[in-house]
């Protein structure tokens, strides 16, 4: 498991390598990157939970689905109270940014490749399940966390790429009819962008950020220890206490396993936060991941299966 995991985290970070290179020669700008930033967030990433929820429709899988659903909350719940207990700094934007970079991982641009590659179709259909939680986790804990409570809206929480394209997904589910071929090849091209793009988009973003500088703080290498090893291995050692076995506690803590989720840099942006802090968390745990998730990811395999 190690080896094949270890191989697919190589072939992302070819491509964010890519990214990386096409930034250096200036063939990337903001503007197209935060094109394809909007092109992944609400196109792509609704095709990928569409198409996985594209099969027959069984009261079992509906059982694991809302389970999943559950244990996601309950699973960043946890992370909440445990950054509030290890993560404390004077300057509260800071505190903030760190905070909010150990809770929410990067479930979405890449976990799921990784989950495609890892657990097929029944990887991604849980992880679809991660993601719609995170999603709104993210638009209400994780308003609050960097704007205040004045910053949260119902339409936010509700009303966002995530929990949209996750409703979709499973009306399609529910409804338990074949999606013609005229639709579902269509959704199929562009829910393999989600590959890609993601990784040329993290690439972007590394080519912009000074992680060298992130190396001499202390407080955000322990961020980045607790977000890369001691959240995800908490994740799923709680599935296994509670006697959970097989591929839906494997591809939830494929997602928990993740580096920084890229939000943090756009939320701390919007409410004129610690952004170079931001940029520097994600760019960090972003490269320290090719290291830490074959470790995670195997560890939960051996546990798990």
């Amino acid at each position: 498991m190690f080896t094949t995991v270890l191989t697919q985290v190589i072939i992302l970070f070819i491509l964010i390598f890519l990214g990386f290179t096409l930034t250096k020669i200036n063939v990337f700008t903001d503007k197209g990157i935060k094109c394809m930033t909007e092109l992944v967030l609400y196109f792509v990433t609704p095709c990928v939970m569409i198409k996985s929820f594209a099969r027959d429709f069984s009261f079992s899988l509906l059982k694991n689905l809302l389970l999943s659903f559950a244990l996601t909350f309950l699973v960043h719940l946890c992370f909440i109270l445990l950054s509030k207990l290890l993560l404390r700094s004077k300057n509260i934007k800071r505190q903030n940014v760190l905070q909010y970079g150990v809770i929410f991982s990067n479930c979405g641009f890449m976990a799921i490749p990784l989950l495609q590659a890892l657990l097929g179709a029944d990887g991604v259909f849980y992880g679809s399940c991660y993601i719609a939680a995170f999603q709104a986790v993210v638009w209400s804990y994780g308003i609050y966390l960097m704007g205040g409570k004045e910053a949260i809206t119902v339409k936010k929480i509700f009303v966002n790429p995530g929990v949209i394209g996750f409703a979709l997904a499973l009306a399609v589910f529910c409804i338990g009819i074949p999606l013609p071929k005229v639709i579902l090849e269509p959704v199929s091209y562009i829910a393999s962008l989600n590959t890609p793009l993601p990784m040329l988009i993290i690439g972007y973003h590394l080519a912009n950020s000074n992680v060298l500088k992130g190396i001499k703080d202390i407080k955000l290498l322990w961020s980045c220890v607790l977000r890369l090893f001691v959240l995800p291995i908490i994740a799923f050692l709680l599935f296994w206490v509670f006697g959970l076995r097989g591929t839906l506690p494997l591809a939830l803590s494929i997602c928990a396993s993740a580096p920084t989720a890229a939000y943090v840099t756009m939320f701390a942006a919007k409410f004129e936060s610690d952004t170079s802090l931001s940029v520097t968390m994600v760019s960090l745990t972003t490269l320290l991941s090719i290291a830490s998730m074959p470790v995670v990811i195997t560890l939960a395999e051996t546990l798990l299966r």
